[in-house]
């Protein structure tokens, strides 16, 4: 299928608006993948009549209206070995993106890339050659990078769902309160993640892999009209201004470039004031370690499985929302003197951190 893509995670806002996009292109869909939204997949598969499906559960195999329904992890790599698509769009969440993103590089493949945690996890073991970010941020990065020489990064954050809360109310906060982003409408982890500003110390991890440099730093800009700035070794410093739609990022990771509209244009005078303001640890605790964790991003594994397994914790009652914190810098401190030479190694500390967690 010639210029066709496989869409992982196409039930999720990063793949809806990729059917969306390659639907303008006339790019065929070769394969999809999804979670539990069947409702939502079955719609996809009468629109798009993929050659492959891949669902997260067994359970849901007998809903699904396919004749060739593939199941779970190696269900997934099994679609990736099938398909003949050079463009794969990983939009997982969670460590579940990994493998298939080191599969689908194995294969020789480009990764259109929205799973964080694949270099998160494993950045040191993924070859960068393969990888396009879909992210607000990292496009930036890269659309004002254009190969020259630059001094510093700087990636923007909107605070998420309590940056205007009392500190002390933070505490009582409930995890449907956590859900309530005031720019974005994303998933539920990415969404928690923003609360906690883990989001932003993974994509300043990925920046560090995507563009060989420790030089990082992140800041709040609450309308998130501003995605990413670069500081040039001429002293310059140039922003990335874009609405709040993934299409952007998206239309360039499958074409590379575009010369035509994605995005109606900013009114510069309907923004106003915008306006910069630290991260502190006192409202997110994580970002304790943001100085040593770019500096030991192996580390990436173990703050993960860490998280994932604070939300979860988070999302029954049985911790608090600086408890998910608290969980994942205990974690950082007993496996800082880890450090995984390969992809099984990753998979170990994975399951030990998780198992020290619960």
């Amino acid at each position: 299928m010639p210029n066709s893509i496989v869409v992982l995670g196409s039930t999720g806002s990063i793949g809806v608006n990729t059917l969306i996009m390659a639907e303008r292109y006339d790019m065929p869909i070769e394969a999809l993948v999804a979670g539990r939204n069947i409702d939502l997949l079955n719609k996809q598969i009468a629109k798009y009549s993929p050659k492959y499906v891949a669902i997260a559960n067994e359970d849901d195999r007998d809903k699904v209206d396919h004749p060739d329904v593939l199941v779970g992890e190696s269900g997934i790599l099994e679609l990736l070995e099938r398909s003949q698509s050079q463009t794969i769009v990983n939009a997982l969440v969670g460590y579940a993106g990994m493998k298939p993103t080191l599969k689908a590089i194995e294969l020789g493949k480009q990764v259109a890339l929205a799973n964080k945690e694949s270099l998160v996890v494993a950045g040191e073991f993924i070859d960068i050659d393969h990888i396009f970010p879909i992210d607000s941020e990292h496009f930036g990065l890269w659309y004002l990078m254009n190969g020259r020489s630059i001094n510093k990064l700087y990636i923007t954050a909107s605070g998420g769902a309590f940056r205007d809360w009392d500190i002390k109310d933070m505490a009582h906060a409930k995890f449907a309160d956590a859900l309530k982003h005031p720019n974005w409408s994303m998933g539920n982890k990415i969404t928690i993640d923003s609360a906690t500003m883990t989001n932003k110390l993974f994509e300043m991890l990925e920046a560090k892999w995507l563009f060989d440099t420790t030089n990082i730093d992140a800041v709040i800009e609450k309308k998130s009209i501003i995605h990413a700035l670069v500081e040039f070794s001429d002293g310059s410093t140039t922003a990335h201004y874009a609405g709040v739609d993934m299409k952007l990022p998206i239309a360039f990771a499958l074409k590379r470039d575009t010369q035509e509209e994605i995005l109606p244009s900013l009114d510069l005078l309907s923004i106003g004031a915008i306006e910069f303001k630290p991260i502190g640890a006192d409202r997110y605790p994580i970002w304790q370690i943001k100085d040593h964790i770019l500096q030991n991003p192996h580390l990436g594994v173990v703050v993960n499985a860490a998280n994932e397994e604070a939300i979860k914790r988070f999302e029954r009652g049985d911790c608090d929302f600086f408890g998910m914190s608290k969980i994942v810098l205990e974690a950082y401190k007993k496996f800082e003197n880890i450090h995984a030479k390969n992809i099984d190694e990753i998979i170990e500390i994975d399951t030990e951190v998780r198992k020290y967690v619960n």
